[in-house]
């Protein structure tokens, strides 16, 4: 198992999907969430993913497909 501590920052166009909801279900993984702050302009969360160390870089891959920045890739014990 993988655990990995990111920020993300949301576009705008995002605002009313369920990214995180859908990214968990999709890829098997755990999304812990630390901090966010959303408004009508963007988005951000510092969150914890925890999977399969192939589950938690397609999970990356689909946010940065969606153009989600991701950043402050930390890897946890």
């Amino acid at each position: 198992m993988q655990k990995i501590k990111v920020e993300l920052t949301f576009p705008p166009r995002l605002k009313n999907e369920a990214v995180i909801c859908n990214l968990c279900k999709k890829f098997n993984v755990t999304v812990n969430i630390l901090e966010a702050s959303f408004s009508t302009e963007t988005g951000w969360a510092i969150i914890i993913i925890e999977g399969t160390e192939i589950e938690v870089t397609k999970a990356l891959e689909f946010l940065k497909a969606k153009d989600v920045e991701v950043k402050d890739t930390q890897r946890l014990i």
